[in-house]
């Protein structure tokens, strides 16, 4: 796949490819955490071992982060909602069957967006925000708009209406009820930023279609050695959910 994407906006979406079997359309898009990119350590294993196994994949940045076109300070979960959609969008145009993968604030775009967005046939969550205004308020309620930067990062400034949008979001459990695709959750038992009670909440009452996977001593990035752990059990889940498909 060579073609640009861009979002409704006009701004170009760097992404980068890799080929799984010619005979299987399935592709799974990959979305990383915020302030980060299509090549942080989990997002770029996860493509290069699920493409092992001949499934394809497209891993990017959403606009605003890494390559990509766009100004962070402008980056919201719903925003990024909207450019998942163009993603989707220019995939399926291309005849393939979209899954998508997300990890941390790019699993919670994931989700939102699947409860919108019909065309996204299985969902993959990697220490997914729940409570995304108990997020803020953990992370980043003692800076300010404007003035401070996410976790001091020189290229990430906090802005007003991310602000506004994530705590206005407040909880995902009511906007993703009516998800009904085949959802996996993984989470580390050792995560300090998103506590492993957030990914439980989505799985109650809902043990036919989400399947919870909680990794003993991983953290939030699923750092070290557990991450071969994070990997093997998308490969497996994907490939009893594809096969039964």
């Amino acid at each position: 796949m060579n073609q640009e994407i861009v979002n409704s906006l006009g701004e170009v979406i760097d992404y980068a490819f890799h080929e799984g079997s010619d005979r299987n359309y399935h592709l799974l898009i990959v979305g990383h955490s915020v302030t980060g990119d299509m090549d942080d350590s989990l997002v770029l294993n996860l493509a290069q071992k699920v493409s092992e196994q001949g499934i394809s994949v497209l891993r990017f940045s959403f606009p605003g982060n890494g390559n990509s076109g766009g100004r962070f300070d402008q980056c919201t979960i719903t925003k990024e909602i909207e450019d998942l959609r163009c993603i989707v969008t220019a995939v399926k145009e291309r005849g393939w069957r979209p899954i998508y993968a997300g990890h941390s604030m790019g699993a919670c775009v994931g989700a939102l967006t699947a409860a919108v967005d019909s065309r996204i046939e299985l969902l993959i969550s990697l220490a997914g925000i729940t409570n995304t205004k108990n997020f803020f308020e953990s992370e980043f309620a003692m800076l300010t708009p404007g003035k401070d930067n996410m976790w001091n990062e020189e290229t990430c400034p906090l802005s007003q209406e991310f602000v506004d949008d994530i705590t206005q979001i407040n909880s995902i459990v009511p906007r993703v009820s009516g998800v009904e695709i085949p959802w996996l959750i993984i989470h580390g038992t050792m995560d300090d930023v998103i506590s492993t009670k957030e990914s439980q909440s989505l799985v109650t009452n809902f043990e036919k279609t989400r399947e919870l996977v909680e990794i003993e001593g991983a953290d939030h990035l699923f750092s070290g050695d557990v991450l071969h752990l994070a990997t093997e059990s998308v490969i497996d889940w994907l490939g009893r959910k594809l096969q039964s498909n």
